[in-house]
């Protein structure tokens, strides 16, 4: 059977595929394959150019064609390598098999037994997976949360000037503005963005255990921490962790997954704002020609994307969670349940694109119902209680917070003549009953 999008068991690659294709060349197993190819001929060229004795005449201008290697990398490779694994049901191992296959070709057989020198599996998947998530974070989720960031901008800018009604335990509350309650979430996910900047993509790279066992007993005159640092640090541009087990500890990688579940709960947070404001009418929706809302009730026009938005967020959030609880737990110096664990990464990756394209989407829909907003303005004069009342306290009128509470609470509907007339018992100067009487729920909105 060919894999399609439908037979496909996961909607990430069913379907979703077109929102998740671009995380194939990262996360998908041929990704991983190639990764790690990239990590073994990088490090074979790193020994060489020590250069360790035995390999002192290597041919250098061969440099080029071992990097085509992974440069190159096509589909027979992958599936030629996991031809190799069937036999020796060890995927690293199969790799390493692979490039011993390549040098044959290339007439290196000579060194070919310095491919994965001194190092176990987990050397080359604590740094190969970092370096496919940096890349996919670099390459693919940044653009995606800072093309949600402008497009809030841009909305932001267009409604500063809109007075909103703002609500509070569900209540009519002090008025604010609609562009800077959309600014509230800019704000809120550049600071994560800025922690996320910070956090480095770690990596092991210290053999069996951690020590460099198999490396010092071969060449104890060479400083192989050093080496490591340098190979790590700056050719595959990770983080070299320099105290580990077999496997990295996966802190960091824990403080990546919070970071991304603390970015999901603010775009949530803003699906959720959107929905409410679509069903108070203060927004309408974009109708695409053809499309349906309900399938029984022709009026509807529902809020999916948010609400598709959401989901996906909450699925997300769920494996970010067991991945940040459960990777940096392993038992004395390894066991293996990090390895299948570790290979579901691309998946909350994948629900959290999926979700960015559908808020995007969302927003794009959305027609201002400035109408509708104003409306719902003056049919909630009360929240003027809080102006009033706060310069009554600057006038050193007696009990003014009490004798607004009477006001507003006691009067079923609280309207602008209400207020009028409420003001011109006030014993304070003309002056101080004009400026109260400039006070609406549309002008309240503060700085």
């Amino acid at each position: 059977m060919i894999l399609s999008s439908l037979n496909a068991i996961s909607p990430v690659d069913g379907r979703y595929a077109k929102s998740t294709r671009e995380l194939s060349a990262y996360f998908s197993e041929a990704a991983l394959i190639k990764f790690r190819v990239y990590v073994e001929i990088e490090y074979f060229i790193a020994l060489a150019s020590i250069p360790l004795p035995q390999l002192e005449n290597f041919p250098t201008e061969n440099f080029d064609a071992l990097r085509s290697i992974y440069l190159n990398f096509k589909e027979e490779d992958a599936l030629r390598i996991k031809e190799i694994e069937s036999v020796t049901n060890h995927d690293v191992k199969a790799v390493e098999y692979f490039i011993k296959e390549v040098f044959d070709t290339l007439s290196l057989q000579e060194y070919k037994e310095f491919i994965h020198f001194g190092l176990t599996s987990q050397d080359i998947n604590n740094t190969a997976i970092p370096h496919s998530l940096k890349l996919a974070v670099e390459e693919a989720y940044l653009p995606s949360v800072k093309e949600l960031i402008d497009k809030l901008k841009a909305l932001a800018s267009d409604w500063a000037e809109i007075p909103m009604l703002a609500h509070t335990h569900g209540q009519p509350a002090s008025p604010t503005r609609l562009g800077k309650e959309i600014y509230v979430f800019v704000e809120r996910l550049e600071a994560q963005l800025e922690q996320l900047k910070v956090i480095p993509f770690s990596a092991k790279f210290g053999g069996a255990t951690g020590n460099f066992n198999a490396h010092h007993i071969a060449y104890p005159s060479i400083d192989w921490k050093k080496f490591a640092n340098s190979f790590v640090n700056n050719q595959l541009q990770l983080n070299r962790s320099q105290y580990t087990t077999q496997i990295e500890h996966y802190d960091n990688f824990a403080a990546h997954c919070d970071v991304f579940k603390r970015i999901n709960n603010i775009i949530l947070d803003l699906n959720r704002d959107m929905w409410m404001y679509i069903m108070m009418n203060y927004f309408g929706q974009k109708i695409k020609a053809g499309e349906v809302g309900s399938s029984a009730m022709p009026h509807k026009v529902n809020p999916i994307d948010f609400e598709n938005s959401e989901g996906n967020l909450g699925i997300a959030n769920a494996l970010f969670e067991h991945l940040a609880a459960k990777l940096p737990v392993s038992r004395l110096q390894r066991d293996l349940t990090d390895s299948t664990v570790l290979r579901n990464i691309g998946v909350p990756i994948a629900h959290t694109l999926i979700a960015l394209k559908s808020t995007l989407k969302g927003l794009g829909k959305l027609l201002l119902n400035q109408t509708a907003i104003e409306s719902h303005l003056n049919e909630n004069w009360a929240v003027a209680a809080e102006a009033i009342q706060t310069i009554l306290r600057r006038e050193g009128y007696p009990n003014p917070y009490e004798a607004l509470k009477e006001l507003t609470r006691t009067n079923d509907k609280v309207s602008a003549a209400t207020i009028s007339a409420f003001v011109s018992t006030l014993n304070v100067s003309e002056e101080v009953k004009d400026e109260i009487r400039k006070i609406s729920p549309l002008t309240y909105v503060g700085i």
